[in-house]
């Protein structure tokens, strides 16, 4: 899976090509790409070109992270890829290259997948039927990216379209882009196995687990309840019973995992194209910036992504977590008097011990290609998703049952469980998912952003639409709401 999910064909290259738009819009020489769904091969190389955009998502991990009250940006400086300084500081503006990425990167992956699906009967095959599941997985996963960054969005569906008609398109309201999502993952569901002979591939849990997820984030608590229950009592996920071990190299796709972005450490890498790199970016960028001596197994960083120490004190005694979720490099050093480090931007001594890189398994630059896996959906996730969903839907018992499952792996005994209230359950999620990029959004759908340095209540809750995407569609688009200047804005 590693290397073939990460594979695309050069033939299926040369048809989707980007412009400087939001969209993958047609290229020249149309009826060659006509012409391509003609084998069950050609579908499987596109869908391969579908999940081939996950690997962008490094940057929506880091960016929910860092705009939260979690962590400080780091790196070398106060000016280190100021794009993602202005975000912790929410200073913030719609020339944010980082954004646009976002931006840019999401509706690649939805092109490619509408590009499936406007061919969707040319050709028979056996697997077309899941081909198209998974393709509608897929642009599901990226829609809701694009309406947790931005809101609403332009929606376009089935089909490729012309640079004209990309000038014409309207944003959709994020009521009718969830019911789409609800409509792509109900019909995913159904068609797609539990479990995958690939792993990485999506799956009947995953995308049931997402669909969950789409309801709780509009408060359709009673839905989200019923579909997280269908993943958990499916029996097919189970919590890792140590909890340190989740997010290691050699234990990639293990029971706990629902959605797992794959990542391979040996294609080489570039700065000068990031969305080409089949490394885990993320992983190098929140390294320590170790210097001499013996630090295996972990490898050379760009330290950003720095955990607040509100963060790192918020877990009580006794909890495991901590400790498999920060990485103290003063302690480190401790025991390798030969290690040095430097000290970055934001440096307090922790780092991010559940994507930290590792020596192994890379080629090249050390800094791009590293192979860990990002656990996109945990099951951890979707107890405590289900937990909160039957909290307010008023059915604590179940919720507590979840929470006791959460509680009794974080410290290793039944001795530390906790009632299950809506705050309790809040809080056990940022203490469970820290670190991998939940919790802005968590705090934004939840009303906690008032712990956020520098946020501005009524603006930051959504980022700004890039300005240059506004531009090349004819500024036909409103800013979203307290990032306008001359233009219409959302009210």
């Amino acid at each position: 899976m590693k290397k073939n999910i990460k594979t695309i064909t050069i033939l299926f290259l040369l048809f989707i090509v980007s412009c400087d738009g939001y969209l993958d819009v047609l290229p020249d020489g149309q009826e060659n790409t006509e012409n391509y769904f003609n084998t069950a091969e050609d579908y499987e190389n596109a869908l391969i070109g579908v999940y081939d955009l996950l690997s962008t998502t490094y940057l929506n991990q880091i960016l929910g992270e860092i705009a939260s009250d979690n962590s400080l940006c780091g790196g070398e400086n106060p000016t280190d890829v100021l794009d993602w300084q202005q975000i912790d500081d929410m200073t913030h503006n719609p020339d944010n290259g980082a954004l646009r990425n976002i931006f840019q990167w999401m509706y690649a992956g939805i092109s490619r997948a509408n590009y499936i699906i406007e061919f969707q009967d040319k050709t028979p095959f056996a697997r077309k039927e899941q081909v198209l599941a998974e393709t509608k997985f897929l642009r599901a996963y990226y829609y809701f990216e694009l309406v947790k960054f931005f809101g609403s969005v332009p929606m376009y569906l089935d089909k490729r379209i012309t640079i004209e008609e990309s000038q014409s398109i309207d944003k959709s309201p994020v009521e009718e882009i969830y019911a789409q999502l609800e409509r792509d993952l109900q019909d995913a569901s159904a068609v797609l196995p539990w479990q995958q002979t690939q792993p990485g591939r999506a799956t009947r849990g995953a995308a049931l687990a997402l669909l969950g997820k789409v309801f709780l984030y509009q408060s359709k608590f009673s839905q989200a309840a019923q579909t997280l229950d269908e993943v958990i009592g499916s029996g097919q996920y189970m919590l890792v019973s140590d909890f340190a071990s989740i997010f290691s190299n050699q234990n990639e796709n293990n029971s706990e995992s629902v959605f797992e972005i794959q990542y391979f450490g040996q294609e080489g890498a570039s700065f000068d194209c990031f969305q080409c790199v089949e490394g885990n970016i993320a992983v190098g960028f929140m390294g320590p910036r170790f210097r001499t001596g013996n630090y295996a197994p972990y490898a050379d960083g760009f330290s950003f992504n720095i955990p607040s120490l509100t963060i790192v004190n918020a877990f009580q005694s006794g909890d495991l977590r901590r400790d498999a979720t920060y990485f103290n490099i003063n302690d480190f050093v401790a025991t390798r008097p030969d290690v040095t480090f430097t000290e970055g931007h934001d440096h307090n001594g922790y780092y991010n011990f559940k994507y930290i890189p590792y020596a192994e398994g890379n080629a090249l630059d050390q800094r791009l290609t590293h192979s860990n896996n990002y656990r996109a959906i945990r099951y951890a996730d979707v107890l405590l998703m289900a937990a909160e969903a039957h909290l307010q839907g008023g059915s604590a018992g179940t919720a507590q049952g979840y929470l006791d499952q959460i509680r009794d792996r974080a410290f290793g005994n039944t001795n530390n469980r906790i009632s299950a209230t809506l705050e309790n359950v809040l809080n056990e999620r940022r203490l469970e998912l820290a670190g991998e990029g939940h919790r802005f959004f968590d705090q934004v759908r939840t009303g906690q952003t008032s712990t956020i340095p520098g946020f501005t209540a009524n603006k930051n809750e959504l980022f700004p639409i890039p300005r240059i995407e506004i531009e090349l569609a004819g500024n036909n688009w409103c800013q979203n709401k307290g990032y306008a200047t001359s233009t219409c804005s959302e009210q």
